[in-house]
């Protein structure tokens, strides 16, 4: 079976597992309930004088009681289906890791030999330069573009997450983009670097470390233009979109894109690219999921050399895919002048 199918038998059996224990919890309820009633015909069987009363309170205790079991013989049949379920569950496990292995050793071996391939297309070129000197430019020019391997770039995910702030799942975030690079074509040519608590002056700091080729801001941001970074103490510090543009500008070198993740990030983005090539912003809140989706998808998109137009548009594709009703919030910006549809960040 292939690795695809793998993970819809995992998945399937995930969905059955939650059925069953929603199903055990029901049954634990009813236990609970018919025990009480029990005691409560008992207790009151207790407390009466009246021989007809009680007789029917013992009665009533006895026919609980026999609900209780019942229901209890049911949570144990429960119990063994999910056990079986789970024994299951871990296999198929087993199995799909064994097949991601398998994928990734017929990847390696692809890779080789188109290596291989590409060395004997060289090497076939520089012998004909010893033959035909008249054509000596013109193959020149071919060896060079067989040797333009994917250039590397760094994105650097600079998160924030203040104590204060409603809780966002980026590490969910980060690790859909980090699957989605390493599924994609060129995964060796793109680099992930994050910084997570990240506070103002630590942007700078990343920046000149990674030299990044996209800043990728992940987090809240505000009405008002504004990214909510951290201060020393892990709750919310603003920062205004002049103080983001500024630091962008100071930086821009190597920088080609800046993802701001964040809700109501239009404006920054509109503001960044008098001074980047390229940006995308939100021009309302983003739900968790749909963050997610787009940027794994975006960033996977990138990794098979695709342009960033082309890029942005697979990213808005993958949120309809999933259902995700967002596909209107993230924005795609340009320099004056660029036609992000010819412009790539990797050099394939």
């Amino acid at each position: 079976m292939s690795v695809d199918s793998y993970q819809r038998e995992m998945q399937r059996y995930q969905q059955e597992l939650a059925k069953l224990q929603q199903e055990k919890s029901r049954e634990v309820t009813q236990v609970a309930d018919a025990n009480r009633k029990a005691n409560a015909a008992a207790s009151a069987a207790t407390r009466t004088s009246n021989l007809s009363t009680l007789n029917s309170k013992l009665r009533e205790s006895e026919r609980y009681q026999g609900d209780a079991a019942r229901h209890q013989q049911r949570v144990a049949q429960l119990e063994s289906k999910i056990a079986d379920l789970q024994r299951r569950l871990f296999e198929v496990s087993k199995r799909l890791d064994s097949a991601q292995q398998q994928l990734d050793r017929r990847n390696a071996q692809l890779q080789k030999q188109a290596l291989q391939k590409h060395e004997r297309q060289v090497s076939n070129i520089v012998h004909k330069l010893s033959q035909h000197d008249v054509m000596h430019s013109l193959a020149l020019s071919a060896i060079q573009k067989l040797q333009q391997l994917p250039n590397e770039i760094t994105v650097l995910f600079l998160a924030s997450n203040p104590i204060d702030q409603q809780q966002l799942r980026l590490d969910e975030e980060v690790r859909s983009i980090s699957e989605m690079i390493r599924k994609s074509k060129h995964r060796d040519a793109v680099k992930l670097e994050s910084r997570w608590a990240v506070r103002p002056l630590d942007v700078l700091q990343a920046i000149n470390e990674c030299q990044p080729a996209v800043i990728h801001f992940s987090g809240h941001g505000s009405d008002q233009d504004e990214i909510v970074f951290q201060d020393n103490s892990g709750n919310t510090k603003l920062v205004s979109k002049e103080a983001i543009v500024q630091t962008m500008a100071a930086a821009s070198g190597d920088i080609q894109l800046v993802f701001f993740n964040t809700c109501y990030s239009r404006g920054q983005a509109e503001a960044i690219v008098q001074h980047i090539p390229a940006a995308i912003g939100m021009n309302t809140s983003i739900g968790d999921e749909a963050a997610r989706v787009f940027s794994a998808q975006f960033y996977s998109s990138i990794g098979f050399g695709l342009s960033i137009k082309k890029s942005f548009d697979q990213a808005i594709a993958a949120l309809l895919l999933e259902g995700v009703t967002e596909e209107s919030t993230p924005e795609l910006l340009a320099a004056t002048g660029l036609d992000l549809s010819e412009i790539r960040l990797l050099n394939t």
